[in-house]
């Protein structure tokens, strides 16, 4: 049962009614008191709350009954509505325990949406399976692991796949956050929509809207044609926004609306656009530390984050390395056209002592490495440790300046003038080199003053 809170008869009437012909049972309440005791007798599933009983337009009342409805029962969701919302209303009530907050007119599909996301959540309750369990249930053929907590990462992720809900995937470079979203998407009813990537740091900031809203013709100096933006090209799909924590503040400003209102209007256009998308995104960054620290927007967090997933760290599950390992070399057996190819039981062990600090991205590279330098089809621990120390700064051979010589940005500064003289002015390719992504190198560009003419990626 869902309980609708509104003392607005006209609202009560039109989500009462909107409620019921999609199938769901549905109690209204008038006011507060009211509420309440049909909480305590009936014990909803879901509650649709709205934040204001009185001539007031502040929201308090709404939120001092969000509290008692979190005291009776926490594990409750709720969605706030209301026609007064504010971003400050909005981030206070998901700190109290809301799970959405959707503003009056509210659009009928995204309500909906939201209203069987929650339900749904609650409905799948998690259970520790086995791999092959889960492997006859869900599209899990491009993860592989068997350790306990990616386990349970994959229940949670064949869980709230069926879902619309929001998803965050946190974790250290090369742990395989973008296969995550793409099982996620594979796994949900939009598997056969389009599934677009983005990575976010990777667009400046001055591009930002024409890359993810699209322009029209004439919209700017250049633009020659109409430009479809990624959220149209996700339509009724999902779009993957990786590098989340690299977005520049006014750029979070633009991503924000469209998350909360799914509209947007393309650039040089004054007229607005739905879209239907399921959003994951993900971060190699700590975002709570950059909300306390206010380089990343709170209220974009709570948008996003109705999921979040950890992915641990190779390290962390050294059980899943021979499994890795084993995987890559059967890859590139008939990549290289070496059936032969395998790894020896030391090198397999040898391997799980390492620390990899690039996690899955830098096994793979480690491994790729050693098959093509090498002509024996059977890799040792000697074959594949020669590649780990090709680095000048892993064997302690790289050659500095002495100190006082000059400073740490002169240094950083001849490292990008190098990268992108080498690289030909290809941004990704100079930004990769330097352990950067583009938008940190456009910020290094613009900081030492550095003139380039930027070539195609």
């Amino acid at each position: 049962m869902i309980l609708l809170i509104d003392d607005d008869i006209a609202v009560r009437t039109s989500l009462v009614l909107l409620l019921k012909n999609e199938g769901y049972e549905v109690m209204s309440a008038a006011a507060p008191g009211e509420a309440l005791s049909i909480i305590k007798k009936n014990k909803p599933k879901l509650i649709i709350l709205d934040l204001n009983f009185s001539i007031g337009t502040s929201g308090e009342e709404g939120l001092v009954l969000l509290s008692k409805i979190k005291q009776i029962n926490e594990a409750i969701p709720v969605i706030l509505i209301t026609g007064w919302g504010s971003i400050e209303l909005a981030v206070r009530g998901m700190k109290m325990g809301a799970n959405d907050f959707i503003n009056k007119p509210w659009n009928n599909e995204h309500l909906l949406q939201s209203v069987k996301t929650f339900l749904d959540l609650g409905d799948h309750k998690s259970q520790q399976r086995s791999r092959k369990q889960l492997d006859n249930q869900y599209k899990f053929e491009q993860i592989i692991g068997e350790d306990s907590r990616m386990l349970e990462i994959l229940e949670t992720i064949g869980r709230v796949a069926a879902t619309d809900a929001s998803i965050l995937i946190m974790g250290e470079s090369g742990t395989g956050k973008e296969l995550i979203a793409e099982a996620i998407h594979q796994n949900s009813a939009r598997r056969n929509r389009p599934f677009i990537k983005v990575n976010l740091g990777g667009i400046s900031t001055s591009l930002f809207e024409s890359e993810m809203f699209g322009h029209v013709r004439g919209a700017f100096t250049d633009a020659r044609f109409d430009r479809m933006g990624r959220f149209e090209m996700a339509n009724k799909g999902t779009i993957f926004l990786d590098e989340i924590g690299d977005l520049d503040a006014g750029s979070q400003v633009k991503l924000l609306r469209v998350l909360q209102d799914r509209t947007y209007e393309v650039l040089g256009s004054s007229r607005t656009k739905i879209v239907d998308v399921r959003v994951v995104c993900a971060t190699n960054k700590n975002l709570n530390e950059m909300v306390a620290k206010a380089s990343f927007r709170e209220d974009l967090l709570y948008r996003i984050n109705l999921i979040t997933i950890y992915l641990p760290a190779l390290r962390e599950r050294p059980k899943d390395i021979p499994l890795l390992a084993n995987y890559f070399i059967n890859n590139l057996k008939t990549i290289y056209n070496r059936p032969n190819l395998s790894l020896s039981a030391n090198a397999l062990k040898w391997l799980q002592q390492l620390p990899l600090p690039g996690n899955i991205r830098q096994l793979k590279n480690l491994i790729e490495r050693s098959v093509l330098v090498n002509t024996k089809d059977k890799l040792d621990i000697e074959n594949i440790s020669a590649q780990l120390d090709l680095s000048p700064a892993n064997s302690g051979k790289m050659q500095l300046p002495g100190v006082g010589m000059v400073t740490l940005e002169e240094v950083e500064k001849e490292m990008i003038k190098k990268a992108l003289e080498y690289h030909n002015n290809k941004i990704s390719k100079a930004a990769k080199s330097l352990g950067l992504t583009r938008s940190t190198l456009y910020r290094r560009l613009d900081k030492y003053q550095i003139s380039y003419d930027e070539a195609e990626d």
